[in-house]
């Protein structure tokens, strides 16, 4: 079972705009409404690959039942805990004339601590010997910084394999508890290294650094150019095939989840590339932030390059 953790979950509503010009009226063309949050998304691009996944969140009034009752049509398992205050809503603008896409994201709501360990007893009484978790997002507002470590450590000794995606501080205590797998960018890689990563070689260089704390892979994700797959031993390039862009939302979560998929199938390490790389191109090809079919990523599968440095 994969297990997906949002803390910080959000309505993602998508407008696209034939010209988006600021200090003016702005009529929207069209519009969509997904249930959203990096966790979640995990958890709907690991269900299109027929994977087994629950959504585990902290969701509060109208939005937040507006977004279980969405996971829950989609055939994805949702646990969730009430809190006090509303779940936020993202804004995504999407100008179809110049191809510009951005976010306009409520900052969240204020959670107790208590309302966060009412969410992790669920979590690990829920897990089994075996099961991935997948922790990804920002935390939310009232949360320590160390909360995914000390999360991280209470998955992994109840029996789980966990992976990471989140960044700043959040990033930099969850690697101390060494998590399975961490996904940064090369933004994020460049921060944990405490210098500007500009070249393949000391993004592999950062990279392997970082397997030296206990994490058995390190997947740096590149935008439209792929990513690189980095473990003790063996070290992949994927360079992604160029699509057509319908939203660049939830790509890097479609990436994690099919990563995930790939582990708890026993993919090997190239497959399981080949198999990211094709998920998050697929995702951007979408509009909003719906996960893409499993039949239009295998459609890409052939297009992915794999390079070996």
């Amino acid at each position: 079972m994969i297990r997906t953790i949002c803390l910080n979950p959000a309505l993602d509503k998508t407008a696209l705009i034939a010209g988006f010009h600021v200090n003016q009226v702005n009529r929207i063309v069209s519009s969509r409404k997904d249930a959203g949050g990096k966790g979640i998304n995990v958890s709907k691009a690991v269900a299109k690959l027929g994977g087994n996944t629950c959504a585990y969140a902290l969701l509060g009034g109208n939005v937040g039942t507006y977004i279980q009752d969405a996971v829950i049509n989609l055939g994805i398992s949702c646990i969730s805990v009430p809190i006090e205050e509303e779940t936020r809503t993202d804004l995504k603008l999407i100008d179809t004339q110049t191809g510009t896409h951005t976010d306009i994201n409520e900052r969240g709501p204020l959670v107790s601590s208590q309302e966060l360990l009412n969410l992790l007893q669920r979590l690990i009484n829920d897990i089994r010997q075996g099961d991935i978790v997948v922790l990804s997002g920002s935390l939310p507002r009232g949360i320590s910084s160390d909360t995914y470590a000390s999360w991280i450590r209470a998955s992994k000794k109840a029996g789980a394999s966990v992976f990471l995606d989140t960044n700043g501080r959040a990033l930099v205590a969850g690697i101390d508890a060494s998590p399975t797998l961490i996904k940064p960018n090369l933004h994020e890689l460049s921060e944990l290294v405490g210098q500007e990563i500009t070249s393949q070689e000391g993004a592999i260089q950062a990279a392997q650094d970082l397997l030296r704390s206990g994490i058995k892979e390190v997947v740096i994700s590149r935008g439209a150019d792929g990513a690189i797959f980095v473990t003790q031993d063996k070290v992949l390039v994927a360079r992604a095939p160029r699509v057509p862009v319908g939203s660049t939302a939830g790509a890097g979560d479609a990436l994690l989840g099919a990563i995930a998929y790939a582990w708890e199938h026993f993919y090997s390490f190239e497959d399981t590339a080949v198999l990211a790389i094709a998920s998050g191109s697929a995702n951007v090809m979408q509009s909003g932030s719906q996960s893409a079919e499993r039949s239009v990523i295998e459609s890409l599968l052939p297009k992915v390059k794999l390079e070996r440095p």
